[in-house]
């Protein structure tokens, strides 16, 4: 009996010393459908439904939580685990972006001109109306800001209960910036934002409260024709890589946006998206070129494989636990994995409807 007892417990020291194996599950904006495809082991297993007009659907995770914001202004949270729908809120007609803060949710609205900030199980707290479609919502401390896109500033907002409770949002400051910010993103402690008809982007230190201005020319120092939105651009430590609408190149900057050189590439480029080990740039075109993929290896500058597939690509995301690659052929109906390491197609998923965004849950 006690050698049995004995062996239990070393068992049961060993499972509980063993450290468990990260798995990856996506979520797949099935655009069509109103759905998300679940794709675990290679294989698409299950289809979340009615999750509203997924034209542009954007996923994100935060621990255990999962949330969805709809074309038609659904904020949807969710179990990524059980993939069982939790709460859901209509902010608007109209939703673009959202943010998720410890003890909120923020969600930019177009339509009805307004920010929405909501409970994590999204009961409303406060609606701002700013007079002006909304873009670009990002977090930074205890600060939420967005740019309006119909009055050409960037708001921030100061959660006066910050640390306290449910947050309390107040404007702190406001800059006035290019013609019709679009898009934005968080770089340390610099909110980078986009303008449709201004040739250029903002830069705003959120630590110095200060505003800068940095033009973006293209080939030959010619005007780029609009920049995407920054979900397109890849940020390295080092490196800043520019999908150049208008030029068949993508452009490359230093950390201080500094030009460096143009990479020439097939096509337009669209969509940027650096490697996890930030050493290749996958990049994505539109027109004729639609279904094609280059990389690029970020040291040497140069690309070093073009993959052409059955459709139009319109996302892509790489994995990080493994050497992959995945790519959503919307016309095709097909999510395609690409090996990283050796450079080759490893697999075709099929069962997934008109897919676009790939979002991946990491979990244990």
């Amino acid at each position: 009996m006690r050698k049995i007892l004995l062996n239990l417990i070393v068992t049961a020291t060993l499972f509980a010393d063993t450290p468990t194996i990260p798995k990856e599950k996506l979520f797949v904006v099935e655009r069509e459908s109103q759905s998300l495809a679940i794709i675990e082991n290679g294989l698409t297993k299950r289809h979340m439904k009615d999750m509203h007009n997924m034209n542009h659907g954007i996923v994100k995770f935060d621990g255990d939580d999962a949330y969805l914001i709809s074309r038609d202004g659904y904020v949807v949270h969710f179990d990524p685990r059980s993939e069982k729908k939790l709460q859901e809120y209509k902010t608007s007609k109209s939703a673009i972006g959202f943010v998720i803060g410890k003890n909120y949710v923020a969600v930019a609205n177009y339509d009805d001109k307004s920010v929405d900030i909501l409970t994590r199980d999204l009961k409303p707290i406060k609606k701002i109306k700013t007079g002006s479609k909304n873009v670009g919502i990002k977090i930074y401390k205890d600060m939420l800001i967005f740019a309006q896109m119909d009055s050409d500033k960037v708001t921030i907002l100061k959660d006066k209960n910050f640390g306290k409770g449910l947050p309390k949002f107040e404007i702190f400051k406001e800059f006035k910036v290019g013609e019709m910010p679009f898009d934005a993103m968080i770089k340390d402690n610099n909110y980078i934002v986009g303008f449709f008809l201004t040739k250029a982007f903002g830069v705003i230190d959120l630590d110095k409260m200060s505003f800068s201005e940095i033009k973006v020319t293209a080939k030959d120092n010619k005007p780029v024709l609009k920049i995407p939105h920054f979900g397109f651009w890849s940020l390295s430590e080092e490196r800043t890589f520019i999908p150049a609408v208008g030029d068949n190149a993508v452009m490359v900057y230093d950390k201080d946006f500094k030009f460096i050189k143009n990479v020439e590439t097939k096509g337009l480029p669209v969509f940027t998206a650096l490697s996890p080990d930030k050493n290749y740039l996958a990049v994505t075109f539109s027109g004729k070129d639609f279904p094609t993929i280059q990389i690029i290896d970020t040291k040497s500058l140069k690309i070093i494989k073009t993959f052409t597939f059955k459709g139009k690509v319109l996302h892509l995301r790489w994995s990080t636990l493994d050497n992959l690659l995945y790519v959503s052929v919307n016309d095709a109906n097909q999510v395609n994995v690409i090996n990283t390491k050796e450079w080759f197609l490893e697999r075709e998923i099929f069962q997934v409807k008109r897919p676009s965004g790939i979002f991946i849950y990491r979990y244990r």
